[in-house]
């Protein structure tokens, strides 16, 4: 059993900022594909993704001939300004999340591992503390849901796949800064990315972004719990714990 430690003053207005954050997020989705399902009714197809809508919208609102009434025109003006009035909310959370990681020598040194940024620093500071709440970095792994569920019968024990149980949205943040680390180690030689390349050319793709959100997991509590500098040798390590 383990004991939810208590958590700071810092702690808790960080974890405030990144529920918000997340929270904007969810609205803003919901608010592009509401866009979205209203223009298709009209014969519009919406591009792919927050930012290019945004930058359709206006276009849509200009376009006289592509057959929406002006009755629709003030509703979907109404509806972009919504989504303008979300991104900004976001990204002013975005800003004063980066710079309270300026002002955190804990969130700094998190910084420096690989595939995290200012918005997973400071998540990761967050969630740790002073990193003491947990027993060592596989407990911290698990407790974000990243590490293999276990079926035992017969004597034997089985991995399955991870339990995707605790803190979803720090488990996320990990697992997109894992992806997009692992776009470019096939340009690098250093011995993470070596790792990572041995890893794929033995298992899925996404077998080795769980192991790598894992292993930064595990290595941002070393860093943090024993109070030192990020080691890159630690990370490429076979024994990373």
């Amino acid at each position: 059993m383990r004991f939810v430690a208590v958590t700071s003053v810092e702690q808790q207005d960080t974890q405030a900022a990144h529920r918000m954050r997340e929270e904007l997020v969810g609205q803003r989705t919901a608010k592009a594909n509401q866009i979205r399902g209203l223009v298709s009714e009209y014969g519009i197809v919406a591009p792919v993704g927050i930012q290019q809508l945004r930058f359709a919208l206006p276009q849509w609102l200009e376009d006289a001939e592509n057959g929406l009434t002006d009755e629709f025109r003030v509703l979907l003006a109404d509806l972009a300004e919504d989504l303008r009035h979300l991104h900004r909310r976001i990204t002013s959370l975005d800003e004063r999340i980066a710079q309270c990681v300026k002002s955190d020598p804990v969130a700094r040194r998190l910084l420096e591992l690989r595939g995290v940024g200012p918005l997973t620093a400071s998540a990761l500071a967050g969630a740790l503390g002073d990193g003491k709440g947990f027993r060592r970095g596989h407990d911290f792994a698990a407790s974000l849901g990243l590490t293999p569920r276990q079926h035992s019968t017969g004597g034997k024990d089985r991995l399955l796949g991870i339990s995707k149980r605790g803190n979803g949205y720090l488990r996320k943040l990990l697992v997109h800064g894992a992806r997009a680390v692992l776009r470019h180690t096939k340009d690098r030689d250093d011995g993470l990315s070596r790792w990572l390349n041995e890893l794929t050319a033995r298992k899925h793709v996404n077998v080795a972004t769980v192991a790598l959100a894992n292993r930064t997991a595990r290595v941002a509590w070393a860093i943090v719990c024993n109070e030192t500098a990020y080691d890159p040798m630690l990370v490429a390590s076979k024994e990373a714990s």
